[in-house]
């Protein structure tokens, strides 16, 4: 709901596995959330469409609904997806009556060679506005990005990631362009103006973005859809980088990037390597099925590769040893 047009890439009904909007449902699927919650802090999210260019009315129900549960405590804010051209200084007015903690803008590109391609229905000048907008008005916002879109190039899409960082999001998502059936985007792939990524492409221009928002300290909070969203539905799905695992993928290859480099100008041959990472970060540098120590191991000649927790690390820093 609230989307002016269809931009290429979008089958919203597919993505959210909801052909239409029910408002009497909505505290129905509040109350259920909440009672799987425990003592975790939580907020309620309005996703999947362009909250703040649905009907105004609506839209100030289901704010009013939501503040209903702030106001309880037992939900800490609201968040909400929208798209950048639906941001306004009356829409930011209105969002300060309500404890909105955050709101995601689908900037999606910063190209406006993209944009024009994907029939985004705006130009980059318009994501421009909307951040300077919301961070005036106080609010934090998190940006959207894909990579593979049309036209797109793993240095416009960096420099997208680039962009976002700049302009001082608090979060990021980094979603690899899926092609839908009954989209545009099939059409243009059927008749050969659009060449989705393969899933080791996506995962290394991914892993390019992912490391721009590590550099600057900006959390991504996701890649990939969610497994729940009908990626594996041959109705729903028609081609593009499609991996249960994609967010794995993606950080696991920027350890091993990271890695590979650190260990340009060293000699590991025949020694033992080990390599430090964050708390809780071994799962990823060892890569999807322990790919990457196969990689690394190969490409350095060390006899043996182990990778190990330190604690003074953060972020995406790494530090090595060779014995």
């Amino acid at each position: 709901m609230g989307c002016p047009n269809q931009c290429v890439f979008c089958d919203q009904h597919a993505i959210t596995g909801a052909p239409s909007f029910c408002e009497e449902n909505v505290r129905r699927i509040i109350e259920a959330s909440l009672a799987t919650k425990g003592d975790r802090e939580c907020e309620i999210a309005y996703f999947g469409g362009s909250f703040t260019g649905i009907d105004r009315s609506l839209m100030l129900r289901l704010l009013d609904i939501a503040q209903e549960y702030v106001d309880k405590g037992e939900v800490s804010g609201i968040r909400m997806s929208t798209r950048p051209d639906y941001i306004s200084e009356e829409i930011c007015d209105i969002l300060h009556g309500y404890t909105v903690s955050q709101v995601e803008l689908g900037i999606q590109s910063f190209d406006d060679r993209v944009l024009e391609a994907c029939r985004r229905g705006h130009r980059a000048k318009a994501s421009y506005k909307a951040v300077r907008m919301l961070r005036h008005h106080g609010f934090s916002f998190v940006g959207q990005m894909m990579t593979g879109l049309p036209g797109a190039t793993p240095e416009s899409e960096v420099e997208t990631a680039r962009i976002i960082c700049a302009d001082g999001a608090e979060g990021a998502r980094i979603y690899p362009c899926i092609v839908f059936r009954n989209t545009p985007l099939e059409a243009m792939c059927r008749r050969g103006e659009y060449t989705p990524l393969s899933v080791e492409e996506a995962v290394e221009r991914s892993a390019a973005v992912l490391k721009v928002f590590a550099e600057n300290g900006v959390p991504v909070l996701k890649i990939g859809l969610h497994e729940g969203e009908n990626l594996h539905s041959e109705g729903c799905y028609f081609a593009g980088p499609n991996h249960p695992a994609v967010g794995e993928l993606v950080r696991g290859r920027l350890y091993r990037n990271l890695i590979t480099d650190a260990l340009r100008d060293r000699d590991a041959r025949g020694k033992s390597l080990v390599v430090y990472v964050p708390k809780g970060a071994v799962s990823a540098a060892v890569g999807h099925k322990k790919e990457n120590m196969a990689h690394i191991k190969e490409k350095s000649g060390a006899k043996c590769v182990k990778i190990l927790e330190k604690d003074s690390l953060k972020g995406y820093n790494i530090s090595i040893d060779i014995i």
